[in-house]
């Protein structure tokens, strides 16, 4: 006798589900092989179950579009910065700047190292205080620092922030979408499994061929093991896992 492999995948869920949904529209209720309560709970669940599907997948589709964007924008804002902190160290060194200017930018008065912009926090702290002290740092009647001026700097730098903050809600968009479709899995699986076992009971009286047949009107997946592919002379097939 075969043995049956419940859905693995979200893919394979919604087809078991709708297999039997659909064989259930084609019947009145009396002939169904599973119970009109458990119908009733498929046909409300189904519907929700696929639409959650849908907007994970289309969350992770739009992060993934958005995410050569947003690494264009990191990298312009890395590199107007770190130019920036370059030109100013540059004009200490020629003297045109005192070393006490770099305090206004949160820097080591006495050092001419350009801050780590590796991770976006890094680049969100040290650009605001970039931009904060060059502004601030001009207000005294400081001349300000040219190629690239702080204009230029601050476009780069919120243009960052923007495709940042954007990608962020898409992430946490995502993973909201993925928390919830984990937990509608096991009502999925549940309803899946009910309704397999009301249909192989309803089935039980009839000969072992016509069961299967029956039962896979119904959305049921059978495999046969090694030994039975022998016994009944056929090649065993790649198991049919729905991706």
């Amino acid at each position: 006798m075969p043995y049956r492999r419940l859905p693995n995948t979200d893919s394979a869920r919604l087809k078991a589900m709708k297999s039997a949904l659909n064989k259930g529209l084609e019947l009145p209720p009396y002939k169904m092989s599973y119970s009109p309560k458990i119908s009733v709970r498929l046909r409300q669940f189904l519907p929700l179950f696929e639409h959650t599907i849908q907007l994970q997948r289309q969350s992770i589709a739009s992060q993934s579009r958005k995410s050569k964007e947003y690494n264009e924008a990191i990298r312009k804002a890395r590199m107007y910065l770190t130019h920036f902190i370059r030109v100013m160290n540059m004009a200490v060194l020629r003297g045109d700047l005192p070393e006490e200017a770099r305090a206004y930018f949160g820097l080591a008065t006495n050092e001419s190292v350009v801050p780590s912009l590796n991770t976006e926090n890094e680049l969100v702290s040290w650009g605001k205080r970039i931009i904060e002290g060059e502004e601030f740092r001009i207000k005294k009647g400081g001349s300000p620092i040219t190629n690239p001026t702080i204009a230029v700097v601050k476009v780069r730098f919120e243009n960052f922030l923007e495709t940042y903050n954007h990608h962020k809600n898409l992430i946490k968009k995502t993973l909201d979408y993925a928390e919830r479709t984990n937990d509608m899995r096991k009502e999925a699986d549940d309803i899946i499994l009910q309704i397999w076992n009301e249909v192989e009971e309803k089935h039980d009286i009839l000969p072992e061929d016509i069961r299967k047949k029956e039962s896979e009107e119904y959305g049921l997946v059978y495999f046969y093991r090694k030994n039975e592919l022998k016994n009944i002379g056929s090649p065993e097939t790649p198991s049919p896992v729905l991706q």
